[in-house]
């Protein structure tokens, strides 16, 4: 098997051969996915990590990788550091990082189905004021040296039930439709996964934990769609499903299909089309109208079907937890445990709900320092024990036909220290006031943001990642359009959050090489009834139920109302969830929810 530095030497001649001085590899895939199919883990492949964001670039003989926050820690443990630079995003781009080493006659690399239109023009701007160019290839480099890469998948499509979705493709079809007369326009490209699965109703098993197909789709103005998919994915069934004003096309007839639009009015959504759309539109004669994917928003805004989907997956998905969260506190204690065991138990307990069709995304299983690195991926190199006196985080989702879950608790094994109940009340403070808030109609994530953030403030701390994101309805488990973050740096963070909307709220703390924590339940923006209001008034109903560990709680940092929605919600935790648990966890449960 190949090293890091062999596959690095590799792609250095091979860039020389197709002569380029350099090449960016985004961890993405032709929809712009934050998760990818294994044949488009180049990133991966090439530097060793495996993050869920992150970029590589090489010019001459340097390279670098380019990560946020999250992944301060991680990157530096997969990725080695004497073979690439650790940058810290956005202090610092891959872009402005190949405009700072480029000189004039450096001819950059990139692969135009990876990369945004917006991004490519950018970076061309940079390089061009350095006396280099940055050039769109033709073939991946990566993937002229990448030996044994995987295909694509070749799973089938799956019909997505009308009584999961709440409403059929015909009628989201039409909506499209009107959206695209409302602009005058002939048809809109849609490339992302999770769009073309959700105005379709079709699922797939082409990405690890997120249920989409690989395909594009074109709608025209008459609500027909062009599907370009590799025709073995398509059964009778789903044939039938889709319709007759659905035509299946092959994926390889996408791009030909996009020069067919001559003296024609196209949308794209600058933020999810890749360039190499923008460039064969453009190439064939379309008038190009740059929209947001008109699927994104109404995807966000959960009907009632999806909306008592999620809440029934809620109720299954924390009664499977709350069984771990018992077991764990008896087993935990006897020293056995480790970080990959404790997450085999949990997939053990989802998987005896009889309909876990995944998890919806790798548990993030952290004991002791490894708590400390948010989005720690634990592997049978890096698993740590589970030792006494320490931080266990489990941060875990599922993946049901009638909704998504993502949820994340923190334990202590044995007795924490002051320090550690003090910072994971300050986080417990700020999820509890992000989770009671009243808000206006049009209040962003932006704004709220700092109510999750104010405890840890006050003792100077804070943490490195968005506070709130969207989460689909048995989709992906990141999702657009809003977030609740503390910067628009955070894509979404200034999206208006409206009712049906499902967004996390998960605060965090971490203490590098010692320990974290992070509160997170799943919640749903609803209308609230405000005595006297003058403006209309959202708040969150919170769907994840399961027991906040009251062993990590200085309860005299608690103001009287903070204890009352502790109570309140571990009441409402024991009465939804006591039930389906036997006698055992049943007993366990009722003491983890008594009142503080």
């Amino acid at each position: 098997m190949s090293t890091i530095k062999d596959r690095l030497a590799a792609l250095s001649q091979q860039l020389e051969a197709d002569r380029l001085t350099g090449f960016v590899v985004p961890l993405t895939d032709e929809h712009m996915s934050e998760y990818v199919g294994g044949y488009a883990q180049r990133l991966a492949w090439l530097t060793g990590f495996e993050g869920s964001a992150g970029s590589a670039a090489v010019i001459g003989g340097k390279a670098a990788i380019f990560t946020d926050g999250r992944y301060t820690l991680q990157v530096r443990e997969q990725v080695p550091g004497d073979l690439f630079e650790y940058q810290d995003v956005p202090k610092t781009s891959a872009a402005q990082w190949l405009a700072d080493h480029a000189g004039p006659g450096d001819i950059i690399g990139y692969d135009p189905w990876l990369h945004t239109r917006g991004w490519a023009e950018s970076t061309a701007h940079l390089l061009k004021a350095r006396g280099a160019e940055l050039v769109a290839v033709s073939h991946n480099p990566i993937d002229s040296i990448w030996a044994g890469r995987p295909a694509p998948s070749a799973a089938r499509l799956e019909v997505h039930l009308d009584a999961h979705a709440g409403r059929t493709s015909a009628q989201k079809r039409a909506d499209v439709a009107a959206w695209l007369a409302q602009r005058g326009a002939d048809a809109v490209v849609i490339t992302a996964l999770d769009s073309i699965a959700w105005l379709l109703n079709i699922r797939g098993r082409d990405v690890s934990r997120t249920p989409v197909a690989l395909a594009f789709a074109i709608v025209h103005a008459d609500a027909s769609i062009d599907l370009f998919t590799a025709p073995e994915k398509l059964s009778d069934d789903i044939r039938a499903h889709m319709g007759a004003d659905v035509r299946p096309q092959p994926r390889e007839a996408f791009e030909p299909a996009l020069g067919g639009f001559a003296g024609r009015t196209v949308v794209a959504d600058p933020n999810s089309a890749v360039a190499a759309v923008f460039a064969a539109l453009t190439a064939g004669g379309a008038t190009i109208m740059e929209a947001r994917d008109p699927v994104v928003l109404p995807k966000a805004l959960k009907n009632a079907t999806e909306i008592a989907g999620t809440i029934a997956a809620h109720k299954r998905d924390g009664a499977a937890l709350t069984r771990f969260l018992h077991w764990f506190d008896g087993e935990a204690p006897k020293g056995e445990l480790t970080e990959m065991s404790a997450a085999a138990k949990l997939k053990q307990f989802r998987d005896q709900t009889n309909v876990l069709e995944d998890l919806s995304f790798d548990t993030i299983s952290g004991a002791g320092p490894n708590a400390a690195i948010p989005h720690y991926r634990v592997s049978d190199e890096s698993s740590r024990p589970i030792v006494m006196d320490s931080i266990y985080l489990v941060d875990s989702g599922g993946q049901y036909r009638d909704g998504t879950t993502d949820v994340t608790r923190t334990m202590v094994v044995g007795t924490p220290t002051p320090e550690m109940k003090d910072r994971f009340t300050r986080v417990l403070k700020g999820h509890i006031a992000l989770g009671r808030a009243v808000f206006p109609v049009g209040t962003r994530g932006i704004q709220l943001d700092v109510l999750a953030r104010q405890f840890l403030w006050e003792a100077g701390l804070d943490y490195s990642h968005g506070t709130g994101h969207g989460v689909g309805s048995y989709l992906a488990v990141h999702e657009g359009p809003a977030r609740i973050a503390s910067s628009a740096a955070y894509t979404g963070g200034d999206e208006p959050l409206a009712a049906g909307m499902i967004l996390s709220n998960e605060p965090g703390y971490y203490k590098s090489g010692e320990y974290g924590f992070r509160v997170e339940n799943l919640v749903l923006v609803e209308p609230r009834t405000v005595p006297g209001a003058e403006k209309a008034m959202l708040g969150f109903r919170e769907l994840t139920l399961a027991p906040i560990d009251r062993n990590l709680i200085d309860t005299g940092l608690l103001t009287p109302v903070e204890r009352a929605w502790i109570d309140a919600y571990h009441a409402r935790v024991l009465a939804e969830i006591g039930p389906q648990l036997d006698d055992a966890a049943q007993a366990w449960l009722a003491t983890a929810t008594a009142p503080i």
